[in-house]
Formats: C-alpha cells, structure tokens, sequence
C-alpha cells in the first residue's frame, strides 16, 4: 500500500474515528484505525466493538491495500505536521512510513487480518434530517442513564412512524420526550428501536457537522442500526430488552402550573444551587401568589433564597427537586416561557417549553423531599 493525502482531509476524517477508538482495551487492535486505500480515496475504519465509524477522504493512491496505525497517535502526529502532501508506505511486518517533505516516521502496526469486521449495511429505511436528528438527541441525551445495571435505560427510545418521530430517554428519576412531526414518506409502520448511549453522541456529531439542511439515512439489521451521511457511516449495535412504558409516567394531572421565563428561571437556578447539598442538589421550589420562591440550604455552605414575581391563581404549594435536573432542561430548552406543572409534594413535575412549535417537548422530573 502506498499512497499520499492533503493534511486537513486526513485531518478531519480523523477526528471522527477518534469518538469511537477504545483508548483502554485488552485488545489492542482496537486503539488502531483500519487505513484501506484504493482508487481515488482513503477510507479510515474504527471500531470498540459495539460502535464502528467508516468514513474516507480524497488521495492520490500509487498501490491499493490495506493496514494498521494507532489511532491517537496518527492524529496527534498529523496535527503537528506542516499543511503539506503526507505520504504512507506500507513496510514489512505491518510498519507504516509517513513521509512529509524531509520528515520521516516509521509506526508500528498490526495485521489488518485482526482488525473486526463490519456488518453489511442494508437497504435505508428512511431519512432523516440532520437538524432534525440533532433537535431530538440535544433535548434528550442528557437524561439517559449512566447506571451499567440499568441496561435498557443505557440508551433512547427511537421511535419512527410514517408522519412523525419520537424520542424518549430516561434513568428512572426524570424522563425527556420529545415528538415532531414529519414525512417520512413511503414508511409502512413503525420503527421502535433503543439507540446507546455513546451512538447517541457520534450521531449527533455527525448530523452537526453535516449541517442543518443534509439528510442521514437510517437503516437496521436484527442486532445493528446503521446512520449514513454522505461518505460517513455509523454503526452501532442495538440495545435489547423492553424499554419501560413511558406513557405510563406522563402525569396527567398536574392542574397547578406557572409559567416562568426560561433564562430567569435558569440564572436563578444556578445562583440558588450554589449553596445546595453537593450530593442532593436539592432545591425548594415555594409556589405562591406572588410567584415562586427558589431555596437551597446546605450545613457545608449555608443557604440561597430567590423570588421570582409572577401572578399565581392556584392553591399554593412547595415542593424539592433536584437543581441539576431542572438546569440540564433549562439548558436543551427553546427561547422563551417555560410551563411548571405540579400535582401535589409527592407527584411528578412537568416542564414544557412553551413557545416551541416545532417540538413537543416534555420533561417529568420526580420530586424530593427535604
């Protein structure tokens, strides 16, 4: 194999494997990146097993074939090298020399026969928009759990159906569902599927760097989905096991609501929380008739109170919940009112962004006591 790139083609190609390297592995092939040249591009091919990432770029390529180079290592090399032509030889025993001007290396690699196969992808089932894509993870991600022990929770509910797509994720204390509606075309039925967590944050990246306006196709065989967007692909083994009924958990009757502005809201959050528990996070929420009384205590830091003036007709209630959980809303929220419903001390809240058209968008967070 013998063939040479432009610095940033190479450059960026390689830093969309690098989301996907294991950097700590018992096997080592899997901090190397597969570097397969052949016709008129260089395609870069990473994997941990559970999430491989395929992508390629534009090179001139003197002799087809295929090897081995750490991933990190090239990329911290490449980015330290002058935006000139960079030349690869594959050696003898899996070696690669890279060459740029009169600077010269020599890395260690491994067969290219060890390094995983990746499945096939088939026929897309749809497209999605990349804005689109992007909307539905950035108001839900954050709410996914981190608990290995909660595997279905590991990862968002993609749901797809002929007019409209759904996304919920949840760790058992809040839960965020977001629905928009769109044309997905020649669609027979539904799709249902649970995206991990770690998928969830390379599709995102993806569809960013695509932009707003370009379309990802969506595909899936019996134990991957495959996210395809121009010359990049990403595979990522799907979660199994039933995902709770989260229809079940959207509270119904929750007749005590308030409307707040979001960043008015946000800001005293973050103030008021400064001075919470640092373990809890716990915040007081006193709904009155002059608005809504925000308070923190805590023995380490002391304690915070807040007002905030807004006209309040329902029967007063107080109620604790936990700061960061409201803040991570807050933060994936649209410009605009935000819509505070609660039940009752011991019932779910709901938060709605109220001035967002394109999204409904819903968030149940479980109280606390304090």
């Amino acid at each position: 194999m013998e063939f040479s790139v432009r610095k940033y083609d190479l450059l960026a190609e390689l830093a969309v494997v690098q989301g996907v390297v294991e950097r700590k592995t018992t096997i080592p092939i899997l901090s190397y990146v597969l570097c397969e040249a052949r016709g008129d591009k260089l395609v870069l091919t990473a994997t941990d097993l559970e999430l491989s990432v395929r992508t390629s770029c534009a090179a001139m390529v003197r002799k087809d074939g295929a090897g081995t180079i750490p991933a990190k290592k090239l990329l911290e090399l490449v980015r330290l090298l002058p935006d000139e032509e960079i030349r690869f030889k594959l050696l003898e025993n899996h070696w690669m020399e890279i060459t740029c001007d009169r600077r010269r290396y020599k890395m260690v690699g491994l067969s290219k026969e060890n390094f995983p196969a990746l499945p096939q992808a088939p026929h897309p089932l749809v497209s999605v928009p990349a804005g689109l894509l992007t909307a539905l993870i950035g108001r839900t991600g954050f709410a996914i759990s981190t608990e290995e022990s909660r595997y279905t929770l590991n990862g968002a509910l993609l749901v797809i159906k002929p007019e409209q797509v759904v996304m919920v994720a949840t760790d058992g204390h809040r839960l965020a569902l977001v629905e928009a509606d769109h044309d997905f075309g020649k669609l027979n039925g539904e799709v249902r599927v649970l995206v991990p967590k770690k998928a969830m944050a390379e599709v995102q990246r993806l569809a960013g760097e695509a932009g707003e306006n370009a379309e990802l196709s969506f595909a899936r065989d019996d134990s991957h989905l495959f996210f395809e967007c121009g010359r990049r692909l990403l595979i990522c083994r799907m979660l199994t096991g039933q995902f709770p009924n989260y229809e079940a958990v959207l509270p119904r009757e929750n007749n005590k609501s308030i409307a707040l502005d979001r960043n008015e809201l946000h800001d005293t959050l973050r103030r008021v929380a400064q001075l919470a528990d640092q373990r809890s996070h716990a915040v007081k929420f006193v709904v009155g008739r002059e608005g809504v009384e925000i308070s923190a205590s805590s023995a380490e830091y002391g304690e915070a109170r807040e007002m905030i003036e807004k006209e309040y007709k329902g029967e007063p209630l107080s109620v604790g919940f936990n700061a960061q959980y409201l803040l991570d809303f807050l933060g994936a929220a649209a410009e605009g009112p935000v819509s505070l419903e609660l039940k009752d001390e011991q019932s779910a809240g709901q938060m709605r962004p109220l001035g967002d058209e394109k999204y409904r968008y819903r968030y149940v967070v479980m109280p606390m006591r304090i």
